[in-house]
């Protein structure tokens, strides 16, 4: 027979046999009548989805996501951080200004895309935690497998004859592998151990530790406070809302359950290199103050210093920077004195070249009796270097030689609108310069003591010194401690799932038909490491020592004479 007769002859016998498989390996088209292929419908499209969502592929690709999307918060000004940032970023940037409000790149932290990521990262953890919980519970309560067959077909294996009986040596594994803190099962005629059961604990914790780092995220995020105050040295602060210069909540912060404390800025130390290429680099900054808590309670000094706030009520305040209020005296035609206040100035440098705005706002009256406001552009150099040195800036942070520089105007301040205004910044719409002898802006330098006259007999103003001013921020963030120990909690656990191992030993003791017992040990763990050898050999070598390899059989002597007869005979045959 050839052998496209086979073929032939068998193709139709063997398509019946194929049948549903063989339709489905064929080109040929489907009949009118063949069903139609049946989805897995809205409940299966649901289960996928689930069991994508809570696998670890896709937590760690949402964690990934999380991490991402941090970065514009860090790199973008934030609104519920400084405005006053968002708005100066803007102004620079105003052709990314639309698409960045429609990514809400402004708002990160609080975005539809960012909160959806957050959220379905903690669905997915839950939902990975859950299964993998009632599974860690059961195999806490269940029992070591029982012995394989083969135990020398595993990877790791160790074979002796010794003269113990069975049950002695399946009695000594027993108590050796508890010592080594093994969970231990005596099956018949061998004995079952396992240990390692806290690497999956690890990776549990882990992912607990995670869920309780993103529910602390999310409390401290919802009712944190935040806000700022500049305090000039020898006056105070108290926690209301009207003493704050900036404050930032989070959407479920009450603003009427503040705690109740205040504190006063008694002194200010700061200190600078005064030599060598780090010169004018500081040293120390120290804030001095006294504090109490609530109505009556007592005054309490403490030291606030840069990265060691002080603690109150639950509220921390910390240090962030420091400057100097040039003292200013304006005293009006008649002589009277209409201000004397020292005035903040914002630094520019790590010098403390500084600028702001002094703004006579009451009491003023010009020589007519013409009720006006005044307003001077200031300039403030701790250490100047001296006329003809071109543009003014200081030369040293510290006060060693200061100067200050004002130019005046006067009219109205524009501070009758109802209109917030920038205190370190002077709105110039509705005011008019004071002019010198030669029609320009009238201006000019003082070292404190000195005094300028205004043109026209306007006033005097006089620079009275110079005060210290420190920028305290006063915070509140329920949930630090809660963030905290999830990490910690998280390091362990990760520590954990990495350098435990899970494996198991068996030891099988059988008695042989020459009265000696075949003890066979072997071990299996999860994943493949030279630890397991390592252990396996060391168990073996303590377990040798209680059940030592018996001796080799001695021969008998009745046979000896006839074994040497019948050498003799075949050396003779030879």
């Amino acid at each position: 027979m050839s052998t496209t007769d086979d073929k032939t002859a068998a193709g139709p016998a063997e398509e019946p046999a194929l049948g549903e498989a063989g339709a489905q390996l064929s080109t040929a088209p489907l009949e009118e009548n063949a069903a139609a292929p049946v989805g897995i419908g809205v409940l299966g499209w649901a289960r996928w989805f689930w069991r994508q969502l809570t696998s670890m592929r896709v937590a760690l690709i949402l964690l990934l996501l999380l991490s991402l999307g941090s970065i514009p918060g860090s790199l973008v000004p934030q609104n519920n951080v400084d405005q006053l940032k968002v708005s100066e970023w803007q102004s620079k940037h105003e052709a990314w200004v639309p698409l960045f409000e429609k990514l809400q790149l402004f708002d990160v932290y609080s975005s539809v895309w960012f909160s959806a990521i957050y959220i379905l990262l903690f669905v997915s953890l839950i939902g990975c935690i859950v299964p993998r919980s009632w599974q860690f519970v059961g195999q806490l309560r269940g029992r070591p497998p029982a012995a394989p067959k083969r135990l020398d077909r595993l990877p790791v294996s160790a074979s002796w004859r010794t003269a113990e009986e069975p049950g002695k040596v399946l009695a000594a594994a027993e108590g050796l592998l508890k010592s080594r803190r093994f969970r231990t099962e005596t099956g018949t005629g061998s004995v079952a151990a396992e240990k390692g059961y806290l690497r999956e604990a690890g990776n549990l914790v882990f992912h607990i530790a995670l869920i309780v780092m993103l529910v602390a995220f999310a409390w401290g995020q919802l009712y944190k406070s935040e806000g700022g105050k500049l305090v000039l040295r020898g006056t105070g602060f108290s926690n209301t809302m009207t003493q704050y210069d900036d404050f930032r909540s989070g959407t479920l912060f009450d603003r009427d359950g503040l705690p109740p404390f205040s504190f006063r800025l008694d002194e200010f130390d700061a200190t600078f290199e005064r030599t060598g290429p780090q010169k004018g680099t500081p040293r120390t900054f120290k804030a001095h103050v006294t504090y109490n808590e609530g109505a009556y309670g007592k005054d309490v000094e403490a030291d606030v210093e840069v990265n060691k706030p002080l603690q109150i009520a639950g509220a921390k305040v910390y240090l962030l920077g420091h400057g100097y209020a040039p003292i200013i005296s304006v005293t009006d035609p008649r002589g009277k004195v209409v201000f004397k206040e020292a005035v903040p100035l914002l630094p520019i440098d790590s010098n403390i070249t500084s600028t702001g705005a002094v703004k006579v706002t009451d009491g003023y009256r010009d020589k007519d009796g013409k009720k006006e406001q005044l307003g001077f552009n200031a300039f403030f150099v701790p250490t100047f270097a001296g006329a003809g040195q071109g543009q003014m800036l200081s030369q040293f942070p510290a006060l060693d030689y200061p100067v200050l520089a004002l130019s005046a105007y006067h009219g109205s301040l524009g501070i009758d609108s109802g209109l917030a205004q920038n205190v370190y910044r002077l709105d110039k719409t509705k005011l008019k310069e004071f002019k010198d002898d030669k029609g320009q802006l009238f201006k000019q330098r003082m070292r404190p003591g000195e005094s300028m006259k205004l043109p026209n007999g306007a006033g005097t103003v006089k620079f009275e010194g110079v005060e210290r001013w420190a920028t305290f921020q006063i915070s509140q963030q329920p949930g630090n401690g809660l963030a905290l120990g999830g990490a910690i909690a998280a390091v362990a656990g990760l520590a954990g799932s990495l350098f435990i191992q899970r494996r198991r030993v068996w030891v099988r003791a059988t008695a042989g038909p020459d009265g000696t017992t075949l003890v066979e040990m072997a071990g299996l763990g999860r994943s493949e490491s030279a630890r397991l050898a390592d252990e396996i050999s060391e168990l073996s070598l303590h377990l040798h020592q209680q059940a030592p390899t018996a001796p080799e059989p001695a021969e008998d002597p009745a046979e000896e004479p006839a074994a040497t007869a019948a050498a003799e005979e075949e050396g003779e045959r030879g």
